[in-house]
């Protein structure tokens, strides 16, 4: 396993992050258990997860399938470097304004010990906002955020879904604070998704954070079985999107046939090679879907090939403002 230290903190993670937001609803437990299993075999040392993942009334679930992964022992939590999220409204908290989405200091407590609680553990290693929250100040947030880090029970503190601007004011507030502030951003990226290359990408490789893109397959995509639209596969839930893009997707196919790689293999390697990307999150619902994400590492793309892509899935062409302007 390959591994790359997560933004500018000295913390080493895996270069494929595994994603457990099937863990529950799409996964039952003694299977996510066996891919978590052979996670750690395989050297991923990276676990991605949040608190309403589970989704409505089973909000909770995944963390709580975790927890219990964690408690079977084994050095199991020792070896994770363990993240989760915190934004979204949970079901069992109590109801009132205060559990409606958002970025409080009293939800952000009341919230990270719920995760604690559910994951069986006293610490996590990267807490992560899952959204903005535009009513909040950033001294509340970071006032939150230090007390948490000085209290031990997180430490670092991770952005999702953030602007660019957004993630620079941040680390300008956070640096007034004389605090670290963040290390990481979790973002959509994939050969279909480009448009982060514009400000994103370039904005977290220049303040130092770590970029972790979730949904490196598109949501499936650019899998091997999106043009089957397979019985059952996710391909049958983007019917649409497969037919708008079709010609791109057989062109895909094709490259990916002359390389002898299947697509989700060069579509996850593709995003790992990019030096903005610290680790693509993938989201397997079986253990053989795991198996095979892992093998994107052993791909190597060359400039023939980064250049095929390109055509077949223009990225909006540089940084700003040059991709548009002088």
């Amino acid at each position: 396993m390959q591994y790359s230290y997560l933004g500018k903190s000295g913390l080493k993670v895996s270069r494929i992050c595994l994603g457990t937001m099937n863990f529950g609803p799409a996964t039952d437990e003694k299977e996510a258990f066996r891919i978590m299993d052979a996670a750690l075999d395989a050297g991923v040392n990276f676990f991605d997860t949040a608190n309403i993942y589970g989704w409505g009334e089973n909000s909770g679930l995944t963390e709580e399938i975790i927890g219990r992964w964690f408690n079977q022992g084994g050095g199991r939590r020792e070896k994770v470097v363990l993240a989760t999220k915190v934004y979204g409204s949970m079901h069992d908290d109590t109801d009132g304004p205060n559990n409606e989405a958002g970025l409080s200091a009293y939800k952000i407590r009341r919230h990270l010990e719920g995760s604690l609680r559910r994951l069986q553990t006293d610490h996590i290693e990267l807490y992560q906002m899952h959204h903005v929250d535009p009513a909040i100040s950033w001294d509340e947030l970071w006032g939150s955020f230090e007390n948490a880090v000085h209290q031990g029970k997180i430490g670092y503190v991770g952005s999702s879904n953030f602007a660019a601007w957004q993630i620079a004011i941040a680390q300008s507030e956070a640096k007034s604070r004389h605090f670290l502030g963040l290390v990481s951003e979790q973002h959509k990226y994939s050969l279909n998704c480009r448009l982060p290359e514009l400000e994103v990408l370039p904005a977290a490789k220049e303040l130092g954070l770590g970029v972790i893109p979730w949904s490196p397959l598109d949501g499936g995509l650019l899998g091997r079985n999106a043009l089957q639209k397979l019985e059952g596969t996710r391909s049958g839930g983007i019917a649409g999107r497969i037919e708008q893009q079709q010609a791109q997707l057989e062109d895909f196919a094709a490259l990916c046939r002359d390389l002898g790689e299947p697509q989700d293999t060069v579509a996850l390697a593709w995003v790992a090679a990019n030096p903005a990307v610290t680790a693509p999150i993938i989201g397997p619902r079986t253990l053989e879907q795991f198996e095979t994400a892992l093998k994107c590492l052993d791909v190597t793309l060359d400039e023939a090939v980064l250049k095929r892509l390109d055509e077949i899935f223009p990225g909006p062409g540089g940084h700003a403002p040059n991709a548009y302007a002088w």
